[in-house]
């Protein structure tokens, strides 16, 4: 980021951005470090050295080299390392953030500054502090000890519910408002109001799981209802300090136990972490009620290579996986590898680690299927159809996934498999080269007619006068041919931007948009003639078709004899 806005960056911010982010993060995301003891090492970028005497401290949010001497906090670090100002480095640790730098404007000598950014402190405090509560709730108080049962009988040990400060919201409306600073609460995203505006506690009889960052603070609350209730699972509302679509549940607990796993598992629910954590697999982590981000795979793939999908056997899940499909293909590039584990119907990670064991549980994680595997086999499974048109849109719709890819040999591998395996004729992916990581489609008689129909609807004029049968007509895509003549006819579009309009929301809207763009004379030829060319490649598309269903007719009188 340049340092181009105007203005002061304000001093409270400044002090929130460094509470904000973890140094070993992003120290990590610059150059790889390796647990030692409560610390984090590496060689030194500041000095040449075949040892590694660099080290950052997660506690302490602060980095030093017995070398050289070098030593700092994050800005210090970016400073250091990429050569900047420090409003260049407060920039740039605010991008890491992912938040915008605010800046204090005045007009003139009287104008006053905007409001800066609150302190994140009180924040973490209260969280910190009903975190407590509910821990103390969960001990010693008479509905406490029926959510501990409710826990023995889901298998969860007492050693998991401390190593994951498990706790429980009393059953009241008031038992926060009654304990701490009610504006404390709300800006903790502790309290929802009715449409009066009363403020009543946000949870309530619920086992509470404790969201924490990668430096132990509690951000944000998972609650779990015991019986029968609605939602199953109530989260947190988005705070200052807690964003669903960037943080994970137990990705604190994981890192204490190791900072570099060889792959770690993503599942959906609190209690799946849990489980798995007790069989001892603790490289996993869970979405928090929320679908798979960017940022979330960006999160995890500063502590490993190997990130394994393993979502619920039921529709949902599947669904879910599907939608991680696309994001992670976004996220792919150098030695990042992204799997899914396809669980069977029946069952959660919860259930079926418990029914084989962990060993086979990490067997079978460890053969979960490629990201690659997973998707064309998803692709295959939705051409199993008749229709030319379901298949187009199967074929455009896989055709958008991979283009998010980063560039590359995989995806150019990606979208050659995508071509071998999509193969339609006529306007479908069978008429489709790869050149590097475009997609170039050839110029066939019948794509030229329809290109030409779309960027030119008034060449409808031209059909009537070839007089043609299409009953007596037989080959790919006359389907869809015959859907762009009638769509002409009935709309009598004056151009292709009119009949694009035609086509928003509809099924096929983008194979028309594909057509709309579509080079039908490959050289700059000024004297090209798009009548002449429609005509031409009409007559052959009819010709063509002729001939096909006369064979066809051939071939059935045979079949009889």
């Amino acid at each position: 980021m340049s340092g181009g806005a105007s203005g002061r960056i304000p001093k409270s911010f400044i002090d929130d951005l460094i509470i904000r982010v973890d140094i070993v993060d992003l120290i990590d995301s610059y150059l790889p470090l390796k647990k030692s003891g409560s610390n984090y090492v590496a060689r030194c970028p500041f000095h040449n050295e075949k040892t590694p005497s660099f080290s950052v401290s997660r506690q302490k949010q602060f980095y030093h080299c017995f070398g050289c001497g070098a030593g700092g906090n994050a800005i210090s670090f970016l400073m250091e390392f990429s050569h900047l100002g420090f409003v260049e480095a407060v920039e740039d640790l605010a991008g890491f953030s992912g938040v915008d730098v605010p800046r204090e404007s005045a007009k003139g000598m009287g104008g006053r500054p905007q409001k800066s950014t609150k302190s994140l402190d009180d924040v973490f405090a209260v969280l910190s502090t009903v975190s407590s509560f509910y821990q103390q709730q969960l001990k010693d108080s008479e509905q406490g000890r029926e959510a501990i049962k409710y826990l023995k009988l889901r298998g969860v040990s007492g050693e998991m519910a401390r190593d994951y400060v498990i706790g429980f919201a009393p059953d009241q409306w008031d038992a926060l408002i009654k304990q701490f600073d009610r504006a404390a609460l709300r800006s903790a995203g502790m309290l929802s109001s009715n449409d009066s505006g009363r403020e009543y506690d946000r949870f309530r009889g619920r086992l509470m799981f404790p969201i924490r960052d990668r430096r132990g603070r509690v951000i944000g609350f998972g609650g779990r209802v015991m019986g029968e209730g609605q939602p199953k699972y109530l989260n947190s509302p988005e705070t200052d300090v807690f964003v669903k679509g960037r943080e994970v549940y137990g990705l604190f607990e994981l890192l204490k136990q190791n900072g570099k796993p060889q792959r770690i598992i993503i599942v959906e629910g609190y209690m799946d972490v849990i489980s798995l954590a007790q069989f001892g697999i603790k490289n996993v982590v869970a979405t928090l009620g929320t679908a798979t981000t960017k940022d979330h795979l960006s999160l995890l793939f500063r502590f490993t290579n190997e990130l394994v999908f393993c979502f619920d056997g039921d529709n949902a899940g599947r669904q879910a996986a599907w939608r991680a499909i696309e994001v992670a293909l976004s996220s792919l590039g150098g030695r990042r590898l992204v799997k899914v584990f396809t669980l069977p119907q029946e069952h959660d990670p919860d259930t079926l680690v418990r029914q084989v064991g962990a060993d086979e549980f990490n067997r079978q994680v460890e053969g979960a299927e490629s990201l690659s595997g997973y998707f064309f086999r998803r692709v295959t499974e939705q051409l199993n159809i008749e229709s030319i048109e379901s298949k187009a849109r199967v074929v455009d719709e896989a055709e958008q996934f991979l283009r998010v890819m980063p560039n590359g040999l995989a995806k150019e591998m990606m979208q050659k498999q995508l071509f071998e395996k999509t193969q339609l004729v006529g306007v479908g992916a069978d008429d489709a080269s790869h050149v590097g990581n475009k997609r170039q489609l050839k110029r066939t008689p019948l794509r030229v007619v329809m290109a030409l129909l779309v960027q030119n609807p008034e060449l409808i004029n031209e059909v009537a006068a070839h007089e043609v049968n299409w009953n007596e007509c037989s080959f790919s895509g006359k389907e869809l041919l015959l859907k762009l003549l009638a769509k002409i006819e009935s709309e009598a579009p004056e151009n292709a931007a009119m009949l694009l309009e035609k086509y928003r929301g509809t099924e096929d809207e983008m194979l028309i948009s594909k057509l709309a763009v579509f080079e039908v004379s490959p050289f700059e030829n000024e004297g090209f003639n798009e009548e002449a060319e429609f005509n031409g490649a009409l007559q052959r598309v009819v010709s063509q078709g002729k001939q096909l269903f006369f064979n066809e007719l051939i071939e059935k009188k045979l079949s009889k004899k």
